[in-house]
């Protein structure tokens, strides 16, 4: 199972929140809908974040064991 627990503590570390993504960043409402609900997202989203938020992959996303 996917977590954005990081990005989320991120983004707070950072100052930057959801809104600033949506209208400084240029992400879609879409795209932060999948990443509050733990929904996939694509490499290149993943990538636009941690060059915004100056961080690795693993300050944004964790997967956790489903047992």
């Amino acid at each position: 199972m996917i977590s954005y627990g990081p990005l989320w503590e991120t983004m707070e570390k950072r100052g930057i929140t959801k809104y600033t993504l949506i209208s400084r960043c240029g992400f879609s409402s879409h795209t932060i809908y999948n990443l509050n609900h733990g929904k996939g997202i694509n490499l290149d989203t993943l990538e636009k974040l941690c060059k915004i938020l100056d961080c690795t992959p693993n300050d944004i996303v964790e997967f956790l064991d489903e047992n």
